[in-house]
């Protein structure tokens, strides 16, 4: 699934650690995640929309 989690984490001025800290995951899973190898579950897809202020869909497109 193609996603801007990193352009957003970018914006911030974070690291993928400092990210996954945030979400309470690991750094693996937040690198796995930018790059489109794993997707999230629904409920970790809820807390980065949260986090960032977006809708789910403007972060993630299932159609890619």
């Amino acid at each position: 699934m193609k996603n801007i989690l990193r352009q957003l984490r970018a914006e911030m001025g974070w690291t993928q650690g400092a990210l996954a800290e945030k979400l309470d995951v690991s750094r693996q899973t937040v690198n796995a995640l930018e790059a489109g190898r794993y997707d999230p579950s629904l409920p970790l897809a809820f807390r980065i929309a949260r986090l960032f202020g977006r809708p789910i869909e403007e972060i993630f497109d299932d159609e890619a």
